[in-house]
């Protein structure tokens, strides 16, 4: 890890990114402070919508801050910067074009002569494992070769760093793994042009395999909470005690943010960013916390493990069992509550009422709403309303998130009805 301290390749000083509602800036990005030095991975951890992927544009040059500085190799960034390459989680590839004319666009747009394009792009599609593969078009490839294909197009503007937009995530397990490995075996091995790496995920086991720090990222807004350095040599085992221990001391550095945020102040407010989870999930979760062998009491990282979930699969499912009291997060760990306990006991309808009961004692909008309707002479209100309250403390997209995943949970519970065609929310067939 010697090679850590070595040149400086980017450095952000408190950079902050949002947009006004209401008079005031509501913050995507808060006071970031970020450095990159030459021969080393970085991980980017976090939820999704913590920020991440505005991050890694605002890096790139494609997005300005609002606040804060971006440099790049000592160089202020205003714009898109030459040497600055990233791999995003869609493949992004041109239908239309070859492997090999996909890998020379960038070449392209660079005003290269067509000889040299070809020759570089040559060059990479054979480095990334891609050879023989130059005529295909994107539809005759797989998952797996049409990231190649993204990774080879990245590599060949010869970048000093490459950002990488959670890659693998598209892809299925047995490919991603093999994609990662080989990636790793090329930075290893020095062949690659890239001198550091910047990798958004969602993927601890992913963070810890392939980095050499991680940086978590908490949401609403982003702001850097923990910096982790990671000692393991290349190649890394997966299953060795010292790995599997740092998996779980960052699910239990995450988990402990995500209930405090969870329980901040007095709980949920009416602009409280929600995310909708389905009422399976949350039973299933339950009842996995409830069986043999967690009797009520699980590591996090384990049931991650044991169910194939991942930060953003699991996160969501225990924030819900969090603030709706059914369950408590500490130090990576989920134990049901008497609560928990008692819904997973229920049949069926019981826990729709119990569901019920927890929603309108713990999110705000959901009594909010049904008080609305109750006090309604005709127990009708359009989505807008309440679309609207929710737009003075969120961006359009999370208030409509919001109120979709209100709508789900109202469903469930049958506290309220909602005419998607008409957008009106009613208590029609509902004892008002």
């Amino acid at each position: 890890m010697s090679n850590i301290i070595a040149r400086e390749i980017l450095k952000l000083t408190n950079v902050c990114h949002g947009f006004h509602k209401s008079q005031e800036e509501l913050l995507v990005l808060d006071g970031v402070d970020l450095e990159l030095h030459e021969g080393e991975i970085v991980g980017l951890l976090g939820r999704s919508g913590c920020g991440k992927s505005s991050l890694l544009r605002i890096i790139s040059g494609l997005v300005k801050p609002t606040h804060g500085e971006v440099r790049y190799l000592g160089n202020p960034v205003t714009g898109p910067a030459q040497g600055i390459a990233m791999v995003f989680q869609t493949f992004a590839l041109f239908p239309w074009l070859t492997v090999l004319d996909n890998v020379e666009a960038g070449l392209e747009a660079l005003g290269s002569p067509p000889d040299e394009r070809r020759r570089l792009a040559l060059a990479a599609i054979d480095l990334i494992g891609l050879d023989g593969f130059e005529n295909a078009y994107p539809r005759e490839l797989s998952g797996g070769m049409r990231q190649r294909v993204g990774f080879a197009r990245a590599l060949v503007v010869d970048p000093t760093l490459l950002l990488m937009d959670e890659p693998f995530s598209a892809l299925d397990v047995l490919t991603a793994e093999t994609l990662r490995t080989d990636l790793l075996d090329l930075w290893t091995a020095k062949r690659l042009p890239i001198k550091s790496i910047l990798i958004v995920t969602h993927n601890i086991e992913e963070a810890v395999f392939m980095c050499d720090r991680i940086l978590v990222l908490s949401a609403n807004p982003g702001k850097l909470i923990a910096e982790i350095a990671v000692p393991f040599p290349h190649p890394r085992n997966r299953l060795a005690p010292a790995f599997r221990q740092l998996v779980d001391d960052i699910y239990a550095k995450m988990t402990a943010r995500l209930a405090v945020d969870a329980t901040r102040e007095s709980g949920l407010s009416i602009g409280s960013l929600l995310n909708f989870v389905s009422s399976n999930l949350i039973s299933g979760l339950l009842e996995t916390v409830d069986a043999e062998p967690y009797n009520g009491h699980a590591d996090m990282p384990d049931i991650a493990r044991t169910l194939h979930l991942e930060v953003d699969d699991l996160f969501p499912v225990a924030e819900v069992v969090h603030f709706l009291g059914f369950a408590e997060m500490r130090a990576g760990d989920l134990a049901l509550t008497p609560i928990g306990k008692e819904f997973v006991a229920l049949d069926i309808q019981q826990r729709k009422k119990l569901f019920a009961q927890r929603l309108l004692k713990s999110v705000p909008l959901a009594a909010r709403i049904r008080s609305v309707l109750q006090e309604r002479p005709r127990h009708r209100a359009p989505r807008a309303r309440f679309q609207q309250e929710l737009e003075d403390f969120l961006s359009d997209s999370a208030a409509e998130q919001t109120v979709d995943a209100i709508i789900g949970w109202g469903r469930y519970a049958e506290i309220f009805n909602y005419d998607d065609k008409r957008e009106i929310f009613s208590l029609d067939e509902i004892e008002a």
